[in-house]
This record gives structure tokens, sequence and C-alpha cells, in this order.
């Protein structure tokens, strides 16, 4: 799965991530970001991610974008073992877009374009 975050250029972009545990035992995650731009990616909520039996959880996932290029990422969930039960691990893949630039700042300046 890709998840593609899009926006202006050095805003945040926040994607959800929605997680179901089907099964009876309540299921316990930690949340790493991986890859050569993870350090753009955040996870706010903590890296830790807990889902009752039989529920649905969403996660949120920031972006800022630092550079014009494209960032990369994956998001990994590693299930951690409650009870004799562990989830499946799953992964996330991560891609940024900058479609927009908003000026920082506007600055008029006057000169001659010719002086003899």
């Amino acid at each position: 799965n890709t998840i593609e975050f899009t926006g202006a250029f050095h805003a945040t972009v926040v994607k959800q991530v929605r997680l179901t545990n089907p099964s009876s035992k309540t299921l316990v995650y930690n949340a790493i970001l991986v890859g050569r731009d993870a350090d753009d990616f955040s996870l706010p909520k903590g890296n830790t991610v807990t889902i009752a039996p039989k529920r649905k959880t969403s996660i949120n996932v920031e972006f800022t974008s630092r550079f014009l290029r494209p960032a990369e990422a994956v998001l990994l969930l590693i299930s951690k073992s409650v009870g004799g039960i562990a989830g499946a691990t799953l992964t996330f893949s991560l891609k940024s877009e900058v479609n927009h630039i908003e000026p920082a700042d506007i600055l008029k300046c006057k000169s001659p374009c010719y002086e003899l």
C-alpha cells in the first residue's frame, strides 16, 4: 500500500492509516519509519499502537516537506506478542509531492537598469 502526501512546500500534511483487528485478542504494534527521508515523516501520537479486539483504530502520519524533490520512506508496523498472540507485520510506502510553493516574503526593489 502506498500513502501519498501532496501539499505546498514547507507545509505539513497529515494522513491517517486505519488498522483493523479482526481477532478476539488485543494487538499491539510498534511503528517505525525507515528510509532515505524518514526524518521528514513523523508519528505525532507515538510509536506504539494498540488495537482492541474486533475494533478499528487510526494512526496519524505527518509529513513536512524540506526539499522540492519527492520524499520516500516506509512505515513498518511490527507486532508485539501479547499473551502469545502476534499480528502480521504491516508495511506502507510513504511518498510525497510538492505541488505548490508559497513565497515566504515579497521584496520590492528599485534600481536603475543602466547608468552612465
